[in-house]
């Protein structure tokens, strides 16, 4: 355990919640100059109770960033477990999960950015900083923040409903996570839509069975859903793909199945420009 290593990831920015529970994680098992870490994938999903899928997903994407690299590999009883290393110079140079304080110069007299403190002779404690300090003032929110922040809280009402009412817990905490998310990248209609379908597959579901609100959030149940979703659209288009293509060849060679060609498809071949108009008119297919 490096408390070094942990202490330089924290502070820094990963992209979302998973990642930066996974790296802690990591940080957790390395050495002080990072190297040492021999834990495997499925070791890694059941401590931080996410899917063992969205860990290799996760360690990949940090192995291709440069943030951890591969050092070798262990023996085990199941074969091998690779060894890993957290580079440290790659994960300083990420951002601040807050900014640091500016300094800007020194003077003769310098004017205190806090309030006094009580007398010099019995000093008191007095508050920390001003109201009006520049680091407490807050920019107002410009009319397209605003707008997206009201959407954002307008789908999130929607999950919250849309979730087992009495699996419902903690709405503050999963707000958060929901927030946490959103800024990572993740799509607030694919949280809905895994919310949704959560709700949908676990109907009959003994309530034990059935996670509390906030854990699902904490877990960020939704990956999984997304990844199905977004196989499941790779595979639509690669089956309209394969359907044009046919319906193209029927037009060239005016196939007597040409008839069979629907209207959104002969909008697709047009948009696509794989056919005009005249090649429609020649093969009998109506627009």
């Amino acid at each position: 355990m490096s408390h070094y290593v942990t202490s330089a990831c924290m502070p820094r920015k990963f992209g979302s919640a998973t990642r930066k529970q996974i790296i802690s994680f990591l940080a957790d098992k390395a050495s002080d100059d990072g190297s040492g870490i021999w834990c495997s994938k499925g070791t890694i999903a059941q401590n931080t109770e996410l899917s063992k899928s969205t860990v290799k997903r996760t360690i990949l994407e940090f192995l291709n960033e440069g943030l951890i690299s591969e050092t070798g590999k262990r023996a085990n009883s199941h074969g091998f477990t690779i060894e890993y290393r957290i580079n440290l110079e790659q994960v300083e140079a990420l951002s601040l999960t807050t900014k640091p304080s500016v300094q800007t110069g020194f003077t003769v007299n310098p004017v205190p950015d806090e309030p006094p403190r009580g007398s010099t002779v019995h000093p008191q404690g007095g508050s920390p900083r001003t109201p009006n300090h520049p680091l407490t003032i807050h920019k107002p929110p410009t009319r397209e923040r605003a707008k997206e922040a009201d959407v954002n809280d307008l789908v999130f009402e929607k999950i919250w409903n849309a979730y087992p009412e009495d699996r419902r817990r903690n709405r503050k905490t999963c707000e958060a996570e929901y927030t946490r998310a959103v800024l990572g990248g993740i799509e607030p209609n694919d949280i809905l839509s895994a919310a949704l379908g959560y709700s949908a597959t676990t109907t009959g579901y003994t309530r034990s069975k059935v996670k509390f609100s906030d854990n699902w959030f904490r877990s960020a149940n939704w990956e999984s859903h997304i990844q199905q979703q977004t196989e499941q659209r790779k595979a639509d288009a690669m089956a309209l793909a394969s359907t044009l293509k046919r319906c193209e060849k029927w037009i060239t060679t005016r196939n007597p199945m040409c008839k069979h060609i629907t209207k959104p498809q002969v909008k697709a071949l047009l948009e696509n420009g794989t056919v005009t108009a005249k090649m429609l008119a020649l093969a009998g297919v109506g627009r």
